[in-house]
């Protein structure tokens, strides 16, 4: 059984830096892909960034595009999402997720392992 164990949230001004980390432990193998999901109180989950652990491409959502920087680390099971000039619409429960397909997909039911969420505050 997968477990994915998210860590690093917490509360910054507007223009501040947070490093989300997520670890990856009892895995047999590697997953294709690695996502990046936020949800706000009242709204959908949303995919925002994502890296193929084979391939290397990575993947970011319009709203986080040059702010944020998804990387992995294979050797220590951990993948990170650094988001720089965070902004007060970034405030949400962050969430790491793992999927086993061929391809990188971006809709949640996609994923079959979830990390149990970090919150992100940003106040103005």
């Amino acid at each position: 059984q997968v477990q994915l164990v998210e860590s690093g949230g917490g509360s910054v001004q507007a223009g501040g830096s947070l490093r989300l980390s997520c670890a990856i432990i009892g895995y047999t193998y590697s997953a294709n892909c690695m996502g990046w999901f936020r949800q706000a109180p009242g709204k959908e989950r949303e995919h925002i960034a994502a890296v193929d652990t084979v391939g290397g491409s990575m993947y970011y959502a319009d709203s986080v595009k040059g702010r944020f920087t998804v990387s992995q680390d294979n050797a220590k099971n951990m993948v990170y999402l650094q988001m720089n000039n965070l902004k007060p619409e970034d405030t949400a429960i962050y969430y790491c997720a793992a999927d086993y397909r061929l391809d990188c997909s971006s809709r949640p039911a996609d994923f079959h392992y979830w990390g149990q969420g970090t919150q992100v505050t940003v106040s103005s």
